[in-house]
Formats: C-alpha cells, sequence, structure tokens
C-alpha cells in the first residue's frame, strides 16, 4: 500500500477533524492519502470508520512539569514512535504529510524531516501548541486558521487557509433531531459539551442548574463517559429527580457521533468548552455560544480562542473561575429569551470562518503532489 499523502495526528478532536475534511476531498479528487495516528486517541476510533488506511504508532507527550510517566515516554514510547514513523513512511512512500497537531503528529514529522520527505503543518488555534512550534521548524509550508499576528511561524512560509469541517456535518436536519431525540419544535435548544472527554466542572454546574435552565430550554447534554467523576449516572440521577414535565426535557449522553450534524442544525445555543474543533464547528456552522475555555492550556489557548470570537460578536465568554449554576442560569436564559441577538451572534460567528478551507489545504498539499 502507498499514498500520495500521509496526514498525522490527534488525540483530541480539533487534531482530527481538519484531517479527515482534508482526506474526505483529497479522495473526491482521486488522490490517495492514509493517516499515522496513535492507538488509542481519538483518531484511532474515527479514522479506521472513515475507510481511511490507518497505521497505529506509539506515541508519548511532552509534558512540561516532573511527572513518572516523562521517564517512559521518553525512554520507550518516544524512540519507538519514530521507529514506527520511519518504518510507515517507508512502506507508503508519500510526497508530502500534512502534521495537523498534537503529539503524534511529531515522530511522523521527524521521520519525514529525515527521509526528505516536504510537510505541511495546519494550525488549528489562535495560539500554537508546542508540538507544532516544533514541528514547524522542518514544515515546508504552515496553513494557519488566523492570520499570525503574534510571529509563531516564519512569514515566508505562511499561508492562511482556515480550518476545514468536516463536509457531513453541513447536512444536519432539524427536523431529524426533532424526531431523534423527541425535542418540542417550539423551545428552544442548547447543546452542551465539554468536548470528546466530557468537561467535569461544566457537567457539575449544569447538573445543578437543570431545573431552571429546562423551564426556559430544552438541553442535549453530551457529558463524556469518565468513571473516575461518576458525572455520566449522576446526571441520570439528576434527571431522574426532575418533574416529568422538565425530565423529557434533557438528553444526557456520553458520546455525540453522527447525530452531531442534526443537533447543530436544531441547537439555538452551545454551551461549551473553546477547543478549536468545537469553535470551527460552531462559527462554520453559525451557532452561537457561550464558552468555557479549559485553564491551564498551553498559552492558554482556548481562551484565546473563545475571546477572538466574541470579539467578533458571535460568542459570550465565561471563564471557569466564575462558573457557577447561578451565573449560567443567567448568561443562558439571557440569551435564549433574545432570538435576534443569538441569530446576529450566528451570523457574526460565521464570519470568522472560512467555507473553502479544505480545499485550500488541499491546494497547498497538491504543489508537492505534483
Amino acid at each position: 500500500m502507498t499514498a500520495e499523502v500521509v496526514i498525522a495526528g490527534g488525540g483530541t478532536g480539533g487534531h482530527t477533524s481538519p484531517g479527515l475534511a482534508v482526506a474526505a476531498l483529497l479522495r473526491e479528487r482521486s488522490i490517495s492519502c492514509a493517516w499515522i495516528g496513535s492507538r488509542s486517541g481519538i483518531e484511532a476510533q474515527r479514522v479506521p470508520q472513515t475507510g481511511i488506511p490507518y497505521v497505529a504508532i506509539s506515541t508519548g507527550k511532552l509534558r512540561r512539569y516532573w511527572a513518572w510517566q516523562n521517564v517512559g515516554d521518553l525512554a520507550v514510547n518516544v524512540p519507538m514512535g519514530m521507529l514506527g514513523a520511519v518504518r510507515a513512511l517507508r512502506a507508503l512512500r508519500p510526497k508530502v504529510v500534512l502534521g495537523t497537531g498534537g503529539f503524534v503528529a511529531l515522530p511522523v514529522m521527524f521521520a519525514a524531516a529525515v527521509s526528505r520527505v516536504p510537510i505541511v503543518l495546519h494550525e488549528q488555534t489562535a495560539v500554537p501548541g508546542l508540538a507544532n512550534r516544533i514541528g514547524a521548524r522542518f514544515a515546508r509550508r504552515i496553513a494557519v486558521t488566523f492570520p499570525d499576528r503574534t510571529g509563531s511561524f516564519p512569514a515566508a512560509r505562511v499561508v492562511v487557509t482556515g480550518n476545514p469541517l468536516r463536509p457531513e456535518l453541513r447536512a444536519g436536519s432539524r427536523s431529524s433531531a426533532i424526531a431523534r431525540f423527541q425535542l418540542d419544535p417550539a423551545v428552544p435548544l442548547v447543546y452542551v459539551t465539554g468536548g470528546a472527554l466530557g468537561a467535569h466542572r461544566i457537567n457539575r454546574v449544569v447538573g445543578e442548574a437543570l431545573p431552571a435552565l429546562l423551564a426556559h430550554a430544552q438541553i442535549i447534554h453530551q457529558c463524556g463517559e469518565n468513571p473516575t467523576t461518576g458525572d455520566r449516572p449522576w446526571l441520570e440521577e439528576r434527571r431522574a429527580a426532575l418533574p416529568s414535565s422538565l425530565a423529557r426535557r434533557y438528553t444526557v449522553v456520553p458520546y455525540v457521533g453522527a447525530e452531531l450534524a442534526e443537533i447543530y442544525a436544531a441547537a439555538a445555543l452551545a454551551v461549551a468548552r473553546a477547543g478549536a474543533g468545537t469553535v470551527n464547528e460552531c462559527c462554520q456552522l453559525g451557532v452561537p455560544a457561550l464558552y468555557v475555555p479549559l485553564p491551564g492550556t498551553s498559552g492558554d489557548e482556548q481562551t484565546a480562542n473563545a475571546r477572538l470570537v466574541e470579539r467578533a460578536g458571535g460568542a459570550g465568554v465565561l471563564p471557569q473561575s466564575m462558573l457557577t449554576a447561578e451565573r449560567l442560569e443567567r448568561e443562558v436564559l439571557a440569551l435564549v429569551s433574545d432570538p435576534a441577538r443569538l441569530k446576529q451572534m450566528g451570523e457574526r460567528a460565521r464570519t470568522l470562518a472560512v467555507s473553502d478551507a479544505a480545499e485550500r489545504i488541499v491546494a497547498v498539499l497538491t504543489e508537492f503532489c505534483r
């Protein structure tokens, strides 16, 4: 098996979804591609489902603090990942590698640099992550979602492409969502998500605020499945304690798959973390949002993502340090009670999206495929 383009990256949906969007367009244009990713990241589940050839390698994590895991990663996982990446590239013989970020992309980019395979890097966030800052040293082109005003990358190699959206997310149907989740078409829908793994703090605050929120809205809550926090069973207990008139307005699910397109089509508002994937989806689809950025991320990238949309008028931002049930109730109810404001926010969020981002990235890749 060979591939003209190898995509490398993952660990989160934000690093996986852009690659899937690019892969879909490559296949439309009869350009062969394959993916190198981790054994346990979200890409290991989502990529094979699409039929894209997938190669799993070992991967470590670059922690900027002391942890025993660093020893094992540096001594075993990183070298094994490098060896696996070299072997995979020798077998696939690509003309170009697209790195979408995450620590699994680094050994592939190192291997590509050693093998003299051109590298195109894609950065999804307003603040580049550590893996991409390292990988950028080897990249021929650096595709960015937003203009690089901070000078994080060499200007001569930067091209603004935007962040691709998986095409299936544009095909959502509001009526399908209403039928699937037995929604009331007259009541605004709030979609709550903390990302694929869920967000413990958001889960608990939403659970505490349920009676007040459900008096004015219906909620689909993607809570993750973390046995350590026990959020899902706790939320289901909260639902069971509600009056039936309110309980029927609340749907809690651990993970959202293909039905995400329907949910976005029906949602009046998203309450979410501000990871690159979620922010891009809301902007591309014109979904107004109330973002609760995850604190402590590299460069506080989620706050930077959220503030960028807020400045455009497409979102509100509620820092986690200020997140309480009372504050969430107040913010959400102010928004869902003002449909004209929500519509305007959605339109302004859409101004940040680049609708042909996948086409722009594919155009860069094909420079090296010719």
